[in-house]
């Protein structure tokens, strides 16, 4: 499967070539450029063994499906909608299987979300308390000693549980903290609104890197 701004070239050259109009032409490009069934697992990010023991569906089955509805022709909300008014599948297993279904045709690449942007995720345990770990994040005398000269805001918070901050440049971050015992607790982050795939690995270092300067003050 080409990459989103090849297959874009590539549906462009076909509009000219044939006076199709666009969702014709890329519906023409996808079926032509369609990876095999056997590599379906691998795109999408999930195996058929975890996705059928959620769903009662493989994932060669799942393109099928929605394959037959036209789902490549429809936006995100659109096909997940379906999937949860047929009551197949839960909602959160509806957004993993569209979320997997536009990557094996090609409408969205790995860490892509369904606006276009970008999103990298990183999650790390640390051995203290959920209160703790939070009040690293939510104290700023404490969190510039771990992530210095980055003015956020903070947004909204529910203590203990999750926090919602605006960057610098603009983007977005979630933070979610879960206790994994009395003294065991995870922060995952989701750095939301990143404008190239690129900017998802160097933000991924870079909470690998503060996580890091977190667990040295903790």
């Amino acid at each position: 499967m080409p990459k989103q701004k090849d297959l874009k070239r590539l549906i462009r050259a076909r509009m000219q070539k044939t006076g199709e109009s666009y969702t014709a032409a890329r519906s023409q490009t996808l079926e032509k450029h369609s990876p095999r069934p056997t590599e379906f697992a691998a795109i999408a990010g999930m195996s058929d063994e975890a996705v059928r023991s959620k769903t009662g569906r493989t994932w060669q089955q799942w393109v099928r499906r929605l394959d037959a509805i036209g789902a490549a022709r429809m936006p995100h909300r659109e096909i997940a909608k379906q999937l949860r008014e047929s009551n197949e599948i839960s909602g959160w297993w509806a957004q993993m299987v569209t979320v997997g279904y536009e990557r094996i045709r090609g409408l969205r690449e790995v860490g892509q979300r369904s606006d276009g942007q970008f999103q990298a995720s990183k999650s790390k345990t640390f051995a203290v308390p959920i209160s703790r770990l939070y009040r690293s994040f939510s104290v700023k005398r404490t969190r510039g000693r771990w992530l210095p000269d980055v003015d956020l805001t903070i947004r909204t918070s529910t203590v203990d549980k999750s926090m919602r901050m605006t960057w610098p440049d603009g983007t977005s971050v979630h933070a979610y903290f879960t206790a994994k015992g009395r003294q065991k607790s995870q922060v995952a982050i989701q750095h939301v609104g990143l404008a190239r795939k690129k900017d998802v690995t160097s933000r991924k270092e870079f909470w690998s890197e503060r996580f890091a300067a977190l667990g040295e003050i903790l």
